[in-house]
């Protein structure tokens, strides 16, 4: 795997994302590509640009859990169920959140939402699949660009709840 920079640091150039890791002292790896706008599925192009699989890379979605925005990280293999989201934060109903909503309340755009670094801190839920691995990858705050880190460090900087919410 490409590993482009390691500890990118909190100077200029950096997202909201990696200065939050870099801040927090997380050690973490930044992967670039050359984002393909044509390409069907942000996160399938992330795997294939960076010849990772799939269930390894993650992606960040924003849902409405009982009128209040909840982020979840799923991997990009599957797909989100909503029913277990919601009881994972102890709600009844969840959709998809309106994506310009999305992209107002974390400050990054769709494609490139990262669960580190939002404008507005949202409750988070990290796919329970993702503790059988070392690393994972998700988005950094820019469509193209990947932070791969440990699971467990994306839980305590989200203080995510770990909860079965993907389907594959």
């Amino acid at each position: 795997m490409p590993k482009n920079s390691k500890k990118q640091q909190s100077g200029g150039g950096g997202t909201p994302a990696t200065v939050a890791l870099t801040t927090a002292g997380v050690d973490f790896t930044v992967h670039s590509y050359d984002h393909d706008p044509a390409h069907p599925s942000y996160g399938e192009e992330a795997a294939e640009a960076m010849g990772v699989s799939p269930d390894r890379v993650f992606k960040t979605l924003v849902a409405d859990v009982d009128g209040a925005l909840t982020v979840a990280v799923v991997p990009v293999a599957g797909s989100l169920d909503l029913k277990a989201l919601a009881t994972a934060v102890g709600g009844k109903r969840a959709a998809m959140a309106d994506p310009a909503l999305a992209e107002r309340t974390t400050g990054y755009v769709r494609g490139g939402i990262s669960p580190l670094g939002q404008r507005r801190k949202l409750p988070t839920v990290l796919d329970a699949s993702a503790s059988a691995h070392a690393t994972i990858c998700v988005s950094a705050g820019r469509r193209g660009l990947e932070v791969e880190l440990a699971p467990t460090a994306l839980a305590t900087l989200t203080n995510a709840t770990l909860a079965p919410i993907g389907r594959a």
